[in-house]
């Protein structure tokens, strides 16, 4: 009997050639657009992104639908996306939307379908260790790999997931694409965060949660006041332009004190830290760290090459991390994800 998998499509390149490679594998294929954000009229989760991916669906001739997920997406990811910033945290909001909107409410809405999978075009590989867990390792193309965004999803998620995407680069994809005729063959990637596309986060901030915005002081780390900030929306650690701060040397965000309404100025060196502790655990290859300390290599961003380590469990929802080589700017909201080997050992928040 022929098994059914939902492929989120979200109108581009990638989705588009995953949707199929797994018809070609014999799969029934259903295409399924999630319906985002409303104010956005391109890129992914756009009514744009829909017609896109509906044209795909023609030429592939798979059944296409449009899931109406803006309220999930703007509950779990715009709302937690603003408040973070609202305390002094930077978040990712790729994550969020990955964990509760990707994969659980599209997973719970194909089940219903009566689909035993879902599928997506993220550039990684879903794996099954030896200790009859999943996780997840780098794709074909290490400039692509998308593993560090996806560290939050769980064993059910996984155990119900295709990424066919995982054995290609992004080159022969787009050849594939070419190939087969698909019309979104040449269509760019998108880069900024989907609801923000003008990058000018504070303001979408302000805008979104009609809050006053308080100005506050500059401080050095002996307190002493530099000068005045914006609001501390507008502000993450390690920035360095932007500041609007005459310090008559390069200077950067050391830390943010939502509590005084204070932003921490210091100089490159006091943004490097050999410690981090992080909470809201998501163990993936591994069940937890059992009471041991256990030697991984970590990233603290999507770009960071990784770092190696070592990780010990503090409490049931908090590990602290030691670095063998101090980390530039290991920000607060941002997740920390660990490495066994190739595969994802789990992850968590950087408090």
């Amino acid at each position: 009997m022929q098994k059914t998998v939902v492929v989120g499509m979200s109108g581009g390149v990638d989705s588009s050639v995953a949707a199929w490679l797994l018809k070609e594998k014999g799969y029934r294929v259903i295409g399924a657009t999630m319906e985002l954000w409303q104010e956005k009229k391109e890129g992914c989760g756009s009514l744009s992104a829909a017609e896109d991916a509906r044209q795909v669906a023609q030429v592939l001739s798979i059944p296409h639908i449009v899931l109406p997920f803006s309220q999930v997406f703007k509950e779990q990811v715009v709302d937690y996306f603003a408040e973070e910033y609202w305390h002094g945290r930077t978040p990712n909001p790729c994550i969020a939307c990955n964990r509760y909107v990707k994969w659980e409410a599209l997973l719970k809405h194909s089940k219903e379908l009566g689909a035993e999978w879902i599928a997506t075009g993220h550039y990684a590989r879903i794996k099954q260790l030896d200790n009859g867990r999943y996780s997840l390792s780098a794709c074909a193309s290490a400039a692509k790999d998308q593993t560090y965004a996806l560290y939050r999803l769980t064993q059910e998620q996984l155990s119900h997931t295709l990424m066919p995407l995982g054995d290609y680069t992004k080159e022969e994809v787009r050849k594939i694409a070419e190939k087969i005729g698909l019309p979104v063959a040449k269509k760019p990637d998108s880069q900024e965060i989907c609801f923000i596309p003008d990058h000018d986060y504070a303001g979408f901030i302000q805008r979104y949660c009609s809050r006053a915005l308080s100005p506050g002081n500059f401080v050095d780390s002996s307190g002493r006041v530099l000068g005045t900030h914006q609001g501390i929306i507008h502000y993450t650690v390690g920035q360095r332009r932007g500041l609007g701060l005459s310090a008559g040397r390069r200077v950067f965000v050391k830390e943010i004190r939502p509590e005084s309404n204070e932003v921490v100025i210091g100089e490159d060196d006091e943004v490097f830290s050999r410690t981090l502790r992080c909470h809201q655990l998501n163990w993936m290859g591994i069940p937890g760290l059992g009471g041991k300390e256990i030697s991984l290599r970590a990233k603290i961003r999507y770009s960071h090459q990784g770092e190696e380590c070592t990780a010990r469990q503090l409490d049931k929802d908090l590990v602290e991390c030691t670095f063998h080589t101090p980390v530039r700017a290991a920000t607060p909201g941002q997740a920390v994800v660990f490495y066994q080997g190739d595969v994802i050992a789990g992850g968590g928040v950087i408090l």
